[in-house]
This record gives structure tokens, sequence and C-alpha cells, in this order.
């Protein structure tokens, strides 16, 4: 986690070999509109052949995947349980009154299925992250009851919402209603499954006695139990361990979009800049035909119409006019990118359909960035980076995004929405284009009896991304960075390497060192995939 504002949250890590995912999280604290800035730059070594010519803007919007949603409520296993503002309760309340419309019936269900993704996904991170070795002892000192509780709590929490299943069976719903509510269910079981057998996995360097194995063993009861009620109700998102599970991938793809949509904004783009950039250019032919026109009248005042006088100065006059009418375009165009942002987008809310507000992108290349110097000091962990700032060629590419949020609009009393969560991913594929071979051989030569062979020799590529955020809330203006480095090849991204640089640290370390210290190296999930 970076060291943004406590308006802004961020997050790096790599997708997969091809792409780059940074997540943020908006959450306005004040009670009127709240401006974020996010700008990133790219530094990219310039034998990746990467500027304004080889990869434009379409394309390098056409890499960017970009999903906004509402940021899931935060809530435990016991809040599910207990709390005023959980959807189960809000369903059982419902289920005794009869006065909820079924729309905000499954909309309920949906975000109940969301919530409990969350308080699951955060059981299974905490028990990886004290089951690390580097954590030791100390970290794994209540790791016990935090299984225990969860082996515990799980299993109220899918009683209680298919208790409330069964009792709506008996309700005259719809039947588009009904099978929202069944797949509901169904990746509500693939969820408790998913994070229980990753749990499971992660334990898997604990000890094989005292109350380890049986906390294991409830875990994995819970994940037969899941499949068992799966099989009975004959849905097939069931793991075989000797098919290529391909309709359970596609069934849980597809569960977790069905259920997660009630989250995500939808959007309505503008042509803004394109709208000022026609009225720019109006001004320019403007410009060009009243230019025109005074060679016209002054020629003919001086000279006849039938002369050849007044045809030269005729047709040098439309030259000039042609001209001077694509010289004012090239002038307006690049005002127009300088101060206009490229594309515009309205942020709406799925549910009331209000614009809660509004995201602004642009993108600069070369020449026309302009680096801060507390980006460039970011990047001086090491001399070989020191010294050929200014002096080696690379690619600059800077990539901004505004985003302004109206708090007022936000959903937080009826909906217990109260954030934005904002996920980008950036496919690299285009900078592997270029690239040498992943390994070389380099000859070798024994001490021993100088005989000669050949050791390996990976060819890489480090690409830097520094993120500077800038939140502007109630006159208060809040600003943080960060140094994100992604090793590549031309197979994909092989690691990425988070720079937390400490208060005290000095700026440079010695030339040659593999990973400056402070720097956190990630691997690519598909490396990470679990067995």
């Amino acid at each position: 986690m970076s060291q943004a504002p406590e308006a802004l949250h961020s997050r790096f890590d790599v997708h997969d070999r091809k792409q780059f995912e940074i997540k943020l999280e908006y959450q306005p604290t004040g009670a009127d509109e709240t401006r974020y800035l996010v700008e990133a730059y790219l530094f990219l070594p310039s034998s990746l052949n990467i500027d304004a010519e080889t990869y434009p803007r379409a394309d390098f919007y056409a890499d960017i995947h970009n999903y906004v949603r509402f940021k899931t409520p935060v809530m435990g296993l016991e809040e599910l349980l207990s709390s005023e503002g959980s959807p189960l309760v809000k369903l059982e309340a419902w289920q005794r009154t009869g006065l909820a419309p079924e729309a905000d019936v499954v909309y309920q269900a949906k975000l109940f299925s969301c919530v409990l993704r969350g308080a699951l996904r955060r059981f299974a991170t905490t028990v990886e992250t004290r089951c690390d070795a580097k954590t030791g002892e100390a970290g794994r000192v209540d790791l016990e009851s935090v299984v225990r509780q969860a082996g515990e709590s799980v299993p109220v929490v899918l009683e209680r919402f298919r208790a409330w299943l069964r009792a709506t069976g008996e309700a005259k719903l719809q039947e588009k209603t009904r099978a929202s509510l069944r797949l509901v269910d169904e990746y509500v079981s693939l969820l408790v499954e998913q994070f229980f057998r990753r749990a499971v996995a992660d334990m898997d360097a604990l000890p094989r006695t005292g109350p380890w194995l049986p906390l294991r063993k409830g875990l994995m009861e819970a994940v037969l139990r899941e499949e068992s009620y799966r099989k009975e109700h004959r849905l097939r998102s069931v793991l075989s361990p000797t098919g290529d599970n391909e309709e359970y991938m596609q069934r849980l793809g597809f569960l977790k979009k069905f259920c997660m949509n009630v989250l995500f904004l939808s959007s309505r783009r503008r042509q803004r800049r394109q709208g000022w950039e026609e009225v720019l250019f109006a001004i320019a032919a403007g410009v060009a035909m009243a230019f025109a026109t005074s060679v016209a009248l002054w020629a003919q005042v001086r000279f006849t119409q039938v002369s050849l006088n007044f045809f030269l100065v005729a047709v040098v006059g439309y030259m000039m006019k042609d001209r001077i009418k694509e010289g004012l375009r090239r002038m307006f165009s690049r005002v127009a990118a300088t101060h206009l942002y490229d594309r515009t987008t309205d942020l709406v809310d799925p549910v009331t359909a209000r614009a809660i507000g509004i995201c602004e992108e642009r993108v600069d290349y070369g020449a026309a960035v302009k680096v801060p110097q507390a980006v460039s000091s970011l990047r001086q962990h090491d001399d070989f980076l020191t010294v050929s700032q200014g002096e080696l060629s690379e690619a600059v590419i800077r990539y901004q995004k505004r985003i302004v949020l109206d708090a007022r609009l936000l959903p937080r009393s009826e909906r217990g929405l109260t954030g934005v969560t904002d996920i980008l991913r950036l496919n690299v594929g285009r900078f592997l284009r270029d690239m040498d071979e992943p390994e070389f051989a380099l000859e070798y030569v024994d001490l021993g009896d100088f005989s000669v062979g050949h050791i390996r020799g990976a060819k890489r590529y480090p690409v830097d991304l520094v993120f500077r955020f800038t939140v502007m809330e109630a006159g208060v203006r809040k600003e943080s960075a960060q140094l994100v480095r992604l090793v590549l090849d031309r197979n994909g991204i092989q690691r990425m390497q988070n720079f937390v640089r400490a208060p005290d640290a000095p700026a440079t370390t010695p030339a040659g060192a593999q990973e400056p210290a402070g720097s956190e190296p990630v691997q690519p999930a598909a490396l990470r995939a679990r067995a």
C-alpha cells in the first residue's frame, strides 16, 4: 500500500504475464466535491521503439482496461449477522414485512454476496500473511482463533441466508427473480469453497500436530459440504480432479460478474475536447479566409481582374490561405492537447441513473511531457539511474486521470456505499514486440581445467512507473508519489518491484545492487497460481 492521502488509497499488482494492475480507492470525507488527480509517468528504454508515432493515443487507450465501481461495504462475519446495515439483516426484515420490491430484493442478495466475498477474502489474506515463513511464530499467535471463528461463523451465515431463501419460496415471485436468487446462492457456495480451500493451501507449512490439523479438517469439511450442496441441487460448478474444469471456470466467472454488477458504475462518454477543437478549427478557417479575402480585395483595387498580376496575386493569396489555415489548426491542436483532456466520462449510479461524478483522461508523449523534479528524484535509487537520466535516451509517457466525485450523491445511508474503487489495467504487450530473445548462452571458463562451457544469461528490460496522487478536498491539497518497476522480457512481466523509501533512507544505493533496499518484488499471478 502506498503512502497515499486518507481520501485515496492505492494498491499495485501484476494481474498476469501481460497486464499490470493498479487499484485506487476514492473515499470522500467531506460533504462537497472531492477532486482526485492521478498521474502516471512511464519511463521506457529507447530500444523498445515506443513513441507517439509507433504507439499513438488510440493504441494506448486500447491497452487500458478501466473498471469503476462502488467500494464494497466492509463488514465482518459477525456484522453480517447482526448489523442493521447488513444486506442479510435487511432481507430478513423485508421477509417479515413484505414491503420491498423484487428488484430491491435481488439487489440486496447480490450485495450480500459481495460483502461476504470481501470478508472471506480478508480472512484468506490474513491466513496467508500469518502463515508466511517471514512472520515466524509471532505472526501466528492469534491465527488459531481467526480460523476457528471463520469456521464457526460462515456456516451460520450460509444457513441464515438459505433459510431466508427457503422462506421466499412461499412468496409469489417472478421466475427471473427466483433464478437470480438461485445464482446468488451458487456464487456464495463457490466463494466459501474458493477461499477456504485457499486458506488450507496456505496452512500447508504449519505443523501437522496440535490444533492445526483439526482446523484444516474443519475448513475442508466446509468445502466438502458446499460441494455436496451444489451436487444435490444439480449444479455443474463442481471441480473435477481429472477434467479441464472449463465449465466450472465459466460459471464462476459469470457468477462473479452477475453478482458484482450492482457495484459497477455505468459510463456515459462525452466528446468534450472534440467540440472545443471544432470551434478552434473554425476560428483558424476564419482567420485564413479573412487573409485571403483581404488579399483579393487589395488585388482588385490594385490590378484589373483580367490581368496576369491579379491572377498571380489571387493564386498566391489562396496558397497562403491554405497554409495559414493548416498552421493555425496544428497550433490550436497543440493548445487543445495542452489544456484539454482526451476523454470525458460521466460516472452514473446504475440504480438511480444519476451522475455522481466525472472522469477525464489524457496522455502525452516525449517533449510534451515535463517530468517534475519530485518524480525524477524517486528514480535515483542507484548510480545507473542517477547518471542515465538526461544522458541516455528513453521514451516518457504521461497518463493523467482526473476524477471529480460529488460526495452528496453517494448512496451512503440507503445502501451503505461510501466510496468508489477504480481498477485500471495496462496491457504491456506492445512493449514486448521489439525486445531481444529472453535468454542467451554466455561462455564460461572453468578455473580448474580452463574448460569452456556455457551459462544462462537473461535479457530483461526495466520499465519504471512513477505515480503521483493529488487529492483536493475542502480547500486542502494533499500529494503523494510511488515508484513501481516492472521487469519485462519478451514473454511478459517477470516481476514487479514496489519501492518504499524509508523517511531517513539515503536517496541512492551503490551501483550493481540487484534490488534496492525497500523494494518488494511481486511475481505475476500466473507464476503464483495455486495448486
